[in-house]
């Protein structure tokens, strides 16, 4: 199929071409056609237009990728090379994501539908989190332990063996190189599922770490669903580890298939995230921070403060602000539209699920203050919502909804505020505004969760750790903890006198 995208979107001759192709598998190199002729189509979510088409592959087709990358492993082709040859070719593999730049960025534009400027952003992670793995394979050192006379003993960090990645649709790009890209470093061999909403620049990712030099079968891409490709990675046999970003519910599910089998898992999940402000905050500063992780990337986002915590004392100013501001200053649209603040769901059926959540809220008898409508005449659009007067035992502020809806939630003392916080069974990041030192430092202790921000909301830095507590995750990614995660330690006793 032949679509004729150029009516669409004013893109690059490049990712026309890429668009304009089935997007298949990528396989030992090289670009692969599924077992099956099951095709379905990529679904641009600012006009609900099929744009493309991507493979649904079959349990056939996991089974030949786990084949290829074990075997990639086992002869060493990468896992092998010397230190500074991986860095090289990582090195490379950096180099020529920024040269195809907006390449990358309009295709997780047309798949995903989000502003240019949260792709741009996105980017910077992406280009940020290679260049810093990149220089990971030297740094793979090890330990000597203080022994008997006559022994050596040493711990090595190593490869687990073959990896597979599976990312969700709100960051397909930059999702998947917080997996590929330690993965790699810490020399394993890689399979890589994207969703199937957003299959685009995961094959072209693999494309440029070929032509970078990393070798065939070390990084494979399975394109499909969830419930077919994405279980048959999740159990297979040659499979050693699962590194998984999404929703809690599928988490779990994955560690349970996960477990016949002793699989490692890392699972990056939901969140429901609380975001404090107290009356001595900056509250300009704080209603922008809000707004920014409510509404960016139309609330997609797992790490989204979602549930904005407010003192009383300055609650009905915070919430004049936020309703002003966000009529001010956020404009739906098309993500290429340089206007655009805030793009559309990803889908029909997520279009449905916020919208029923907005439903849920008013017959809670939250106040709706703004918003909680669809959007336009086209694609999966809906307004910025704010709900006041909510309780923290309402579904709308228990439940994750992953969409651009934000809870207000009043509290009194510093106290109701971090039992409010934890009163979640999620755990993935956490706020608070205040201009008092102190106060900002037991925010750090008591609110339980992977990260909090004090004075500012959703900063990442690829040589930082990230990940959640309780509902919200197992394990880290990024920074150090992102290379302990793709690896094992193996130690040695090497006797060299007698005893």
């Amino acid at each position: 199929m032949t679509v004729q995208t150029g009516d669409l979107f004013s893109l690059h001759a490049e990712t026309k071409v890429k668009l304009n192709r089935l997007h298949a598998n990528f396989l030992d190199g090289q670009i692969r056609q599924s077992a099956t002729s099951r095709v379905r189509p990529v679904i641009e979510p600012s006009t609900g237009e099929t744009v493309a088409e991507v493979v649904e592959s079959t349990v056939e087709d996991v089974d030949a990728s786990v084949v290829s990358a074990r075997a990639a492993f086992e002869d060493g082709r990468w896992n092998r090379l010397p230190p500074f040859r991986k860095e090289s070719v990582l090195r490379k593999f950096a180099d020529l994501l920024r040269e195809h730049r907006d390449v990358i960025i309009e295709l997780d534009i047309v798949d995903n539908g989000m502003p240019r400027a949260v792709a741009d952003h996105m980017f910077a992670l992406q280009e940020e989190v290679l260049d810093y793995y990149a220089g990971w394979p030297s740094k793979l050192d090890g330990v000597v332990h203080p022994s008997d006379s006559g022994v050596h003993v040493y711990t090595r960090q190593l490869p687990i063996g073959v990896v597979a990645g599976i990312v969700p649709w709100n960051g397909p790009a930059v999702s998947a190189l917080w997996k590929v890209a330690p993965a790699l470093a810490s020399g394993n061999s890689v399979i890589l599922k994207p969703a199937e909403q957003t299959p685009m620049s995961a094959l072209f990712l693999a494309e440029l770490a070929a032509e970078a030099g990393v070798p065939e079968g070390v990084f494979n891409v399975v394109q499909g669903t969830g419930e077919v490709a994405g279980a048959a990675l999740v159990t297979h046999p040659g499979v050693d580890k699962i590194t998984f970003t999404g929703s809690t519910d599928t988490g779990r599910a994955i560690q349970r298939a996960a477990a016949d089998s002793l699989k490692r898992v890392t699972l990056e999940l939901g969140g429901k995230s609380p975001n404090i402000v107290f009356a001595d905050a900056n509250l300009t500063d704080a209603v922008a921070g809000a707004m920014a992780t409510a509404w960016g990337n139309s609330g997609q986002a797992c790490m989204s403060g979602s549930r904005l915590l407010v003192q009383r004392e300055v609650h009905d100013a915070v919430v004049e602000m936020l309703v002003t501001y966000t009529r001010a200053g956020i404009k739906l649209g098309n993500g290429f539209d340089p206007n655009t603040t805030m793009g559309p769901l990803i889908s029909a059926e997520h279009l449905d699920r916020v919208e029923n959540y907005i439903r849920i809220g008013s017959e809670e008898k939250a106040c709706l203050a703004l918003g909680g409508n669809r959007w336009g005449e086209q694609g999966y659009f809906v307004e910025p919502t704010i709900f006041t007067h909510v309780s923290n035992e309402m579904r709308i502020a228990r439940e994750e909804i992953f969409g651009p809806v934000l809870c207000v939630i009043p509290f009194d003392s510093e106290e109701e505020a971090f039992a409010i916080a934890n009163d979640t069974s999620y755990g993935l990041g956490g706020g608070v505004w205040t201009g008092d030192v102190s106060r900002s430092l037991r925010a750090a202790e008591c609110i339980r969760s992977g990260t909090v921000w004090v004075n500012t909301y959703g900063e990442l830095q690829s040589n930082v750790s990230f990940g959640g507590v309780k509902s919200s995750g197992i394990g880290r990614e990024l920074g150090r903890a992102g290379i302990d995660a793709m690896t094992e330690s193996k130690t040695v006793y090497l006797r060299y006198g007698s005893r």
